[in-house]
Order: C-alpha cells, then structure tokens, then sequence
C-alpha cells in the first residue's frame, strides 16, 4: 500500500459531555501516528478523521480515545453505516435522558418544597438528604462518573464542573444535618443546601435534553438526504420472451440491472432513461420545484422522485458511488469540518474549565479573608454557584450548530459546500471571475435563431432527416431542435468534409453547411438570406445555410446559448459591489458580443487554461478577495488558485474535486444565493458568540458575589443551573431560528 495515501472517514463518538471533550478527544486523536488531521463535532457527536490507513487502524483511534476517557465506533465498514449508528446513539441518548429527567424532577420538587416552607417540620433535612440521594447518584450518576474519568486522566470538563459543585453543597448539607452543632457553637446557623444540588442536576439534565433536541433538528438536512434513498427497486428482464419484474433491495442493483421506475417511487440510482416518459421532481438537487421532463437518453439520479408517468432506466453509477451519496459525503464532511473563528473558539474551550475552577476556589479563598462571620457560608455559595453558571457549552456550541444548519439549507437548495472555511471566506469576496462556456452559456451549440424564406418551412423534417445522417456538432444542434419531426428517409448520403452534407430526398437533391457549399454548387441565394446571415454573424452566431438543387431555402443560426439564469445572477452579484470578470478562450468578437448582452464590464478572451489562473493571482495581488467559477477540465488550475472556487455540478469531475463549493443544478443564480447564505451564517455564528462571550463574562462575576458589597446580592445557585441549563439550549435555538427565516 501507498505510504502517502490516506482515507477520510466520519466515526461516532460516545460520552461526550460538553465542547471541552471535543476538544480533548480531538487533541488525543490528533497525537496518534498516522493520524493526517481531525476534528471533532460536539453538535453531531462526531469525529472525522484523514488518516494512512497503513500506520493506523480505527481500532487503534478507538483505544486511543478511550484511554482519554471517552469512547469511538469503529467497527462500521461504510460510512452509511456509520451515519445510522450515530443516529441510533442519538436517539439511545434523548430517551436515557428524558427518563433520567422525569425522576429527577419528580423527587426534586418536593425537596424544592420543604426547602421553601416546610424547613420548620421535623427530620427536614433528613427527608430532603434521602430525596436527594437518587437524583444526584442515579439520575445524574453520569456527571460523576464521567467527571472520575477525567480526574483518572488529569483532565476536566463540563461534568466535573457539575460533579464538584453539586457534590460539594451535598457533601456540606449532609454534614450540617448531621454535625449541627459544629456550626451553632461557632455562632453560625448550619445551613443545608439538598435543595440547590438536586434542583441543579434536574436543570442540567432539563438542558441536557433540550440541547440535544435541538441538536437533533440542526442535522435535519443530512437525515433528509438520507432518507431520499429507497430501500427497494422493481427491476425488468426478459425470460422465454416474457418480461420479468423483479424486487430487489437497492444494495444488491448493479450496473447490468435494468429498473423500473414507477409512479411516485424514488430513483434508486444514476443512470439513463432507455424506455418511456415522465416527469421527475429534481428539487433535492437543483433546489428548483419545476419537475424536468426525462425521455430517452436523459440522465436521471438517485433521490430524485418519478411523478405521474413511469420509464425504465438503465444504471450507470449505484450504492455509494451515486451523486445522492457523493453529496451526502459532502454535507456530513463540512457540517464537521470548522471556520478559522470555530478554531479560536475551540482554544478558549480547553483552557475554559480549568480557568473556571481556577475562578471558584479564589471566590472561596476571597469570601473566607473578607467575608466575616458569614464568610466561609457565602464563600461556599460563590464557589458552587461560580462553578454552575459558567458554560462552555454555548461556547462550544454557537460555532457548529450555525455551520451545520447553514450547510443544510445550502444542500436544500442545491448548494454543496465542502468545507466550513468556504463560509466565511464567500463573505468576503468582491471580484468574481466567470468562465463563459458552460457557466456562463450552456456549454453546448444550440439552435438559437432559424429563418425561413417566405416563411415556408414545409421542408423542416427534408432538413432534420439530412442533418440525422451527419456526425457534426452542429448537426446535432438542429437535430435536437427539431426533435421527432421528421419522417423522411435519405435516399442517399453524403458528408462534404469542411463543407457540410449533401443528400437526396424524395428524388430531390438537399444540402446543407456553410457559405462556400452554397457557392460552389451555383445555387440561388434571396438577398433577404443573406441579411439574415450577415446579422447572425455580426451576433457572433455560426450560420447553416440549407438549400435544394437551385435555390437557398433557409439559414439557421447556431451559438452557445446563453443560460437563462445568467444575466439576473450577473446583475445581482454587480448589486452588491462585486467586480464581475468573464474569461474565455473563444474569440473577441464572441466575447465582446456576450458581454455586452449581460452587462459584464471586464473580459478576457482567447485566453489560455495557465492564463486563467494567472489572471486569478493578478487580481488577488491588486487586494481582490476572488472567487472563480468554472466548470471545466480548464478551469482547474483558476479553480485551485482562487480564495472560493465554485464548480458547475454538470462540469468535469475535475473541476468538482477542485472546488470548494457546488453548484449541482448550474444554476449561476444559485452563486448570489450561496454568498447571502454564507453571510448570514457567519452572521448568526458571531451573534451566538457574543451572547456566549456575554452570558460568561456577566454570570462569572455575578456568581462569585462581585454585586454584593454594593447591594447585598448574592445568586442563588438554582438560579445559576436554570441560567447555565438555558444558555445551551439559547445558542442552539438561534442557529434553528436561521434556518427557518427565508431570504
């Protein structure tokens, strides 16, 4: 095996507790040799891992995150089964939850209530210590155990945050309720705080489960993408003579298979229609609710979902290798994948525990040299509540969540987006270059104007079935625009190399081609044919001329057709400041001619595949953010060069593998949409961090009694858990928030 080549693969990752494991289970991952990078996603409870399969094994990854305290599946031979596992791991831990929360909160209550009004009643603090004792040892027995595990590997996290505070009021409760008089001899009134300890775990577990709804909903697009593939497919074969349909489960369709597509059923892979006609709802990848007509020798895929008609197909690509899994691979990459902001966010999580500890014990060391009699009573509470409130939770979490749901929305609308960077670098951009053929135009000729003489066309089918014979592109250009009219047959045949075609129809002799073949067979040409001509090519559009034996018939005008979508996209980037620059390697007339039409101020023509990337690097150097869209073989180099590089999804797979972004249905008015989205993710990443950096930086202080010699207050610690409980869940809800608002 190749020393250099690596494998990149998606592993879920159990136990985590909070941002700051992710960040430990990253950092030990990281270490192994052979590991290339990692990074672990505490909103997807996932670790994708590039890595020299040669040096190391994902057995080996696993032991290594479980020496750290933690745990990783690795035993899932495919990605697909590694999706599944994560959520079953997911649903495994919403339900765990949700019943610890139920019992937490049924016993929490009446100790929450003796606590209030009856702390007067005899054996008080004895019923409240028993009541206690399941919530925080059964119900929240995972703060502590995990807490034990970091301690083992000299490490902290979010549950020992909670292990400690929670476990240090009961400690000191249970030793007033059962040594009073230590207290009441010293003058001090022997406080229990049962009460704080059980209602902060029930508001911690009430977070817990809330944030990982949440979570839940923010992966809604990768479930979506997943759920588009069908478990079974109806095949066809021919036995004896009679046809044979045949139920299979997808996994087992090959390549050979030839399938059935039914009313309403999903496309179970990519391939070519060989039999029938419908209408296919393509919306899953192009974004777009218009289903697109598929007939014979039209490309259907994978997800997509037949509508009313039904056809038969035959398979070119299935199972993984299908452009459904190829973009379920790349929304489940750079949902974990991380912006430059995320990485700063993700040093302040590691250092965030220990400095909170750090904050806590000097609270308790303040109160108890300042404090006076009630010093060591009001110290205790500033290290307890210090040690609740504070959250890298939302820290961890107001990052990813965003990202996850920004990419989600991109992939709904037919917008793939490799890598989290991207986003945060579209924002910035303010010059784009286009590369004209296939991005700009169709990347094919096309019949874009035809003029008959007199307005007779009673000779279209004479020149359909002519140009049928003929192997020249543009042949197929009025082939196709002719469709199935004719029904003529050519007697005779004959391809005039640099010329055009010659034939025989009905006893009658046709031609077609350029100029020259008019002239040289002395055929009659009306001045009106020629005006036409002279206007097509002052148009930059290639003229067909089409004549009998005496006289010109008809001239048909043949370009690259300019998408439909390309001028209102170019007018919208021009809109928003952008600098739009058109490249191309066909002529200055054809360039001039298709930038005037779109209002593109800046062009290159004639320009070479090198030149392309050159032209990229002059713009960067004069201070350009530049991203370049192509969809070529030749567009690669300018693609690689580029600070966002966005690939047609029709183009080459090539240019795909260069991109940082997709557009699958090459659609360029999807380019605008992808740049508002990147800025409105990035937007509501910085607006959850500063509601995070916020809650923190007030909590912390708050906690620790910084109002209290000003005003006497001094924050309870439940108040403390609810607040530390909602913050999470605020972060998560406002990334959701994005993604339901449409702009």
């Amino acid at each position: 095996m190749n020393a250099n080549k690596t494998v990149k693969r998606t592993f879920p990752v159990l136990q985590m507790g909070c941002a700051a494991c992710a960040a430990r289970i990253e950092s030990t991952v990281r270490k192994q040799s052979g590991v290339v990078n990692a990074s672990v996603n505490y909103a997807t409870a996932t670790a994708t891992v590039e890595y020299q399969p040669d040096i190391i094994s994902p057995q080996d990854m696993r032991d290594a995150v479980r020496d750290a305290g933690y745990d990783m599946l690795a035993d899932e031979d495919e990605e697909e089964d590694s999706v599944e596992a994560s959520e079953k791991i997911r649903r495994k831990n919403l339900d765990a939850l949700k019943y610890n929360l139920l019992w937490a909160a049924i016993l929490s209550l009446p100790v929450l209530i003796i606590s209030m009004f009856f702390m007067d009643m005899p054996y008080a603090a004895e019923i409240m210590c028993t009541l206690s004792v399941p919530v925080i040892f059964l119900w929240g027995r995972k703060f502590y155990i995990s807490a034990w595990k970091q301690a083992k590997h000299h490490s902290v996290n979010m549950d020992t945050l909670v292990a400690l505070s929670t476990g240090i009021a009961w400690l000191f409760s249970v030793f007033n309720t059962l040594f009073p008089d230590f207290w009441i001899k010293r003058g001090v009134h022997p406080h229990v705080y049962f009460e704080s300890a059980a209602v902060i775990v029930t508001f911690i577990l009430l977070g817990r489960f809330l944030e990982e709804k949440a979570k839940n909903r923010t992966s809604s697009a990768l479930k979506k993408l997943i759920g588009l593939q069908p478990a079974t497919v109806m095949t066809v074969s021919r036995e004896e003579g009679k046809i044979v349909h045949t139920q299979i489960p997808v996994e087992k369709l090959t390549v050979d298979d030839t399938v059935l597509a039914r009313p309403g059923e999903k496309i179970a892979a990519d391939g070519v229609v060989d039999e029938g006609v419908s209408y296919v709802d393509e919306s899953m990848l192009s974004g777009e609710p218009m289903p697109v007509l598929k007939q014979r020798g039209d490309r259907v895929f994978a997800g997509t979902i037949n509508q009313k008609g039904s056809f038969m197909y035959k398979p070119e690509k299935t199972g993984k290798n299908t452009l459904l899994a190829l973009i379920i691979r790349m929304v489940r990459d750079a949902q974990g994948s991380r912006t430059p902001v995320r990485k700063s966010v993700d040093r302040i999580v590691k250092i965030f525990v220990p400095a909170v500890i750090g904050i806590a014990v000097l609270s308790f060391a303040i109160w108890m040299v300042f404090g006076g009699d009630q010093g060591f009573t009001n110290g205790l509470l500033a290290l307890v509540t210090v040690l609740i409130i504070a959250c890298p939770c939302a820290l961890g979490l107001a990052t990813p969540t965003a990202i996850m749901v920004g990419i989600g929305k991109g992939a709904e609308k037919g917008i793939l987006i490799k890598d989290a960077e991207s986003i945060e670098t579209a924002r910035k951009v303010n010059a784009i270059v286009l590369d004209k053929t296939g991005t700009i135009t169709e990347g094919k000729p096309a019949v874009t104007d035809i003029f008959w003489l007199n307005g007779d066309d009673s000779k279209k089918t004479v020149l359909s079935a002519l140009e049928k014979r003929s192997e020249h592109p543009l042949a197929e250009a009025i082939v196709h625009y002719f469709g199935e009219q004719t029904s003529d047959s050519v007697e005779s045949f004959e391809s005039l190399t640099g010329e055009g075609v010659k034939g025989v129809v009905g006893g009658r002799i046709y031609y077609s081609g350029n100029y020259n073949l008019i002239l040289k067979n002395n055929i009659s040409v009306d001045r009106q044919l020629i005006e036409e001509a002279d206007m097509f090519g002052k148009q930059s559009k290639t003229p067909v001329w089409f004549a009998d034996g005496q006289d010109a018939i008809a001239v048909i005008a043949i370009a690259d057709r300019i998408k439909d979508t390309s001028k209102a996209a170019i007018r919208q980037l021009q809109s928003a400041d952008m600098e739009v620059y058109m490249l191309t390697g066909d002529s200055e007339a054809v360039a001039n001619s298709i930038a005037a039409s779109l209002g593109i101020n800046h062009y290159k023509s004639g320009i070479l595949p090198h030149e392309k990337a050159e032209f990229v690097k002059h713009l960067q150097t004069a201070g350009k953010i530049v991203a370049m869209v192509g969809d070529g073989i030749n567009d690669s180099a300018a693609l690689a060069s580029a600070d966002l590089s966005i690939a047609m999804g029709k183009g080459s797979d090539i240019a795909i593998d260069a991109a940082q972004m997709i557009i699958v249905s090459s659609d360029l008015t999807k380019i605008p949409e992808a740049i508002n989205l990147s800025v409105r993710t990035i937007g509501t990443v910085r607006r959850n961090l500063f509601w995070a950096f916020i809650y923190n930086f007030i909590g912390i202080p708050v906690a620790a009694g910084i109002l209290y010699p000003f005003n006497g207050f001094l924050l309870n610690p439940m108040i403390a858990g609810a607040a530390m409980a909602l913050s999470s869940v605020s972060v998560v809800s406002s990334s959701l928030l994005f993604g339901y608002i449409r702009k």
